[in-house]
């Protein structure tokens, strides 16, 4: 089998040797190129915590451990996908961590096909959280923009106000609302009305730098 269309290479992340070279062997004889790390800490000192396209980690390790690295990515809105590898004492940690999010988990010794498979859902995953962030990216883009008014203005309608009840909250007049609309529509490319709630679903509240 092999596994193409990786954005980047693969995070390997195990205190053993041993281990980082077997997966790195395995995954780099399906054509994708691997990068391994030590330790967590040396992990999240390397800019592959944002550009790696999965990290596959031991749960038990020295210092910082597979558990507390999910933990600290999931609390930095860092979304690459994670396989962990375990000893067989470490299964109940294991489900914890599948109940965080985590892709997968295998207990050592892995098997190679199924891990292989294991990673091409995570590199589905990873294909998938970075369409969505692009696409978050667009839409925030376009809320740029929109005027002020036209951003004091979106919320409202998004809400359900009528055009008169919208221009009564903002002390303008209802023709000024229906043309400030017809601009929001537009610049925020809606193709209807119920398309643009959807997208104010995702923008409100926003903070925008």
């Amino acid at each position: 089998m092999k596994i193409g269309d990786a954005p980047s290479a693969l995070a390997i992340l195990d205190d053993d040797e041993s281990v980082r070279c077997a997966l790195r062997d395995l995954v780099e004889s399906e054509g994708m190129s691997a990068l391994c790390f030590d330790s967590a800490e040396h992990f999240l000192d390397s800019p592959s915590r944002h550009s790696a396209a999965c990290l596959m980690a031991d749960i038990q390790m020295p210092g910082m451990s597979g558990l507390e690295l999910q933990g600290r990515l999931k609390a930095e809105r860092c979304r690459i996908p994670i396989i962990f590898i375990t000893g067989r004492g470490d299964i109940l940690l294991a489900v914890s961590a599948m109940k965080e999010g985590a892709c997968d988990f295998f207990t050592k010794p892995v098997d190679g096909a199924a891990l292989l498979r294991a990673i091409e859902n995570a590199l589905q995953q990873d294909r998938a959280n970075r369409q969505e962030i692009m696409e978050h990216a667009r839409l925030v883009s376009r809320y740029k923009s929109l005027t002020p008014r036209e951003r004091e203005l979106l919320p409202l309608l998004a809400s359900g106000l009528l055009n008169k009840q919208a221009a009564f909250e903002l002390g303008i007049t209802e023709c000024t609302v229906q043309f400030h609309r017809g601009h929001i529509m537009r610049k925020m490319e809606a193709d209807s009305f119920a398309a643009l709630v959807r997208m104010a679903g995702e923008l409100i509240p926003i903070t925008i730098a």
